[in-house]
């Protein structure tokens, strides 16, 4: 088999029908993933497990296929002919090599394209701070935070380091310089990266991932000293998401970090796709404002009470998970059935929506 000639086959595959993902799978033929539903791509024919390994190392260079055959495991971004970035892992399964390609939009999409809150502007013209989007993996959280930086971009002249693990946006300069750092590629850690960033005279940082104790910690004190800190956290709500993050300290060092986080954090946004009601996904959000009660909050280890104070604050652009459902069905985006599924309260979702019971 001619390996490239067949992968380029498979990645037009892709953009032709205009797939998120693509999986190569020994003994399958090539899956692609289609408005969230896994289609195969049975005129592909199916892959060996020779075939499978030959198209997988048709995307590496002998660097990284070294890499992938030490580690067992590989993520890297892959530009397919200036017309598709994707985001790829490539990894062993029963002895068997299989890969998984995220195909990565080219054109950054605005706040308003994404149909996000339009309060999140409020973080775009912020000088200092930290912000942190929150969400599972797969719901949109790279491509909001993209968002942010293009729109800071093409706002204000600054200086912009982005930490990613790949790359998967490129920006373009437009006001500001803005400088792509990958992991492994151009830097061994967030962490080590995140360090080296404070002397590197940045205005804005973008961490891709908040891993562990080191990056966050660093991010912090970024945020503290007159930086502004975009990072994305692998957490579900705001509460949760104040909680791992101090969670992560050990117990003598928490009152500190509280402290840290009282003083730095300018707000949370917690995102999940959802389908729509025709075609096509729609962000839905809660969105948290760190005012002087937030930090009262996380000051005296209270953020269970983060919820009520996110209800009760919509006048300060604050949005509650189940309001955001409740507005987006009674707009017709997405149904009452597609809200019910995802809502974290069926009771207070049904109440919003003016109906007594399920």
């Amino acid at each position: 088999m001619n390996y490239p000639r067949k992968l380029q086959e498979l990645l037009e595959s892709v953009i032709e029908r205009k797939a998120s993902d693509l999986h190569i799978i020994a003994n399958h033929c090539p899956v692609l993933r289609i408005t969230r539903t896994l289609t195969d791509l049975e005129e592909a024919g199916r892959t060996s497990a020779v075939d499978s390994k030959g198209l997988a190392f048709a995307l590496m260079s002998i660097e990284q296929q070294k890499e992938f055959l030490e580690h067992k495991e590989i993520d890297f971004a892959y530009d397919y002919e200036g017309k598709l970035r994707f985001r790829v892992n490539i990894f062993f399964q029963k002895g068997m090599v299989s890969a998984a390609l995220r195909a990565i939009p080219s054109k950054i999409r605005t706040i308003e394209e994404l149909n996000l809150p339009p309060i999140l502007n409020k973080f775009v013209t912020a000088k200092q701070g930290l912000v942190l989007i929150t969400g599972a993996s797969s719901q949109g959280k790279s491509t909001t935070l993209a968002a942010l930086i293009d729109a800071i971009n093409h706002q204000r002249r600054e200086h912009i380091i982005t930490i990613e693990d790949p790359i998967e946006y490129i920006f373009d300069n437009d006001k500001c310089i803005i400088q792509q750092r990958e992991v492994l590629n151009d830097t061994l850690s967030f962490a080590a990266a995140l360090r080296s960033a404070l002397r590197e005279d940045p205005d804005v940082i973008m961490v891709g991932e908040m891993r562990d104790l080191e990056t966050i910690s660093t991010a912090l004190t970024a945020a503290e000293t007159g930086h502004l800190v975009f990072a994305t956290v692998h957490t579900n709500s705001a509460s949760q998401t104040i909680h791992r993050t101090i969670d992560v300290f050990p117990p003598h060092q928490q009152d500190q970090i509280r402290a840290q986080l009282a003083n730095s954090l300018l707000g949370v946004l917690s995102q999940r796709l959802l389908p729509k009601s025709k075609e096509g996904f729609v962000p839905a959000c809660e969105v948290m404002i760190c005012n002087s009660a937030v930090k009262n909050l996380i000051r005296e280890n209270k953020t269970h009470e983060v919820p009520s104070i996110i209800e009760t604050s919509s006048q300060e652009g604050m949005i509650s998970f189940n309001k955001n459902l409740a507005d987006l069905v009674s707009s017709g985006v997405i149904t009452r059935e597609t809200a019910l599924e995802y809502c974290l309260n069926e009771q207070d979702l049904m109440a919003r929506l003016g109906e007594d019971r399920l």
